[in-house]
């Protein structure tokens, strides 16, 4: 998907040229598995990567784009959205309660929902600004102690205190599961979870695993590398 290495460090790589690429892919890894076309959204992630690496996308006609810090998101994206105002901006990041009201104004999805003073924060600054992103709950498949988001068994409740008392409507749930396992289960009890809960929204699958992801039910995967080659440094 890339071309031969001149610079040691980065990809000369196409943005546009890799993302359709990755898109048709996708199609047949759907049609393999007999499911409907259209059914993934690839969400660009650009982080760390400038206006001038992301406007080729949006040139194509992309509009999916991940973040994972608020402060290099507002660095950047106002002026991109000033021209393209019909971008989608998900934040796919851990989200700080001092970020949330950058967040809020900022972002349109939110996929790093993940303990209740999160949600209460959220909450509140949602009501002041009358901006309701939509919001994922990010669920810690393989209940890594270092990494963010709920164990699996905490799910339902959690889910029912957004609901009942923060008023937060929930669109969906969010993992990235282990690095050394096979994603697949993890991908598999992501889906099984969100069927049971009533949530349709399932953001899970990155540059090394997203066809397998498409594959088991995602409606989103979140690619960076693949799209925008490595990342200098």
């Amino acid at each position: 998907m890339s071309s031969h290495n001149t610079d040691p460090g980065v990809d000369p790589i196409d943005p546009a040229d890799s993302l359709a690429a990755i898109k048709d892919e996708i199609e047949s890894a759907l049609k393999e598995a007999g499911k409907g076309p259209g059914s993934v959204v690839v969400t660009a992630v650009s982080k760390t990567h400038g206006a001038d690496h992301i406007r080729p996308l949006l040139a194509a006609g992309h509009r999916v784009f991940g973040e994972n810090r608020v402060q290099e998101a507002q660095a950047k994206w106002p002026d991109l959205r000033s021209e393209f105002p019909d971008v989608e901006l998900r934040l796919i990041g851990p989200l700080q309660t001092n970020k949330v009201k950058e967040a809020v104004a900022l972002f349109d999805v939110i996929e790093t929902l993940d303990r209740p003073k999160l949600a209460r924060v959220l909450a509140g600054e949602m009501d002041k600004q009358d901006r309701r992103p939509a919001l994922y709950i990010q669920v810690n498949t393989g209940e890594e102690p270092q990494k963010a988001g709920l164990a699996p068994k905490d799910v339902p409740d959690f889910l029912k205190q957004c609901r009942e008392e923060f008023g937060l409507e929930i669109a969906g749930l969010m993992c990235i599961p282990p690095a050394e396992d096979d994603p697949a289960p993890h991908f598999a009890l992501l889906a099984k979870m969100a069927q049971s809960l009533g949530l349709s929204g399932l953001s899970m699958g990155m540059s090394g695993d997203y066809l397998i992801a498409a594959q088991l039910g995602a409606g989103h995967v979140r690619i960076g590398t693949a799209i925008f080659g490595r990342r200098p440094g």
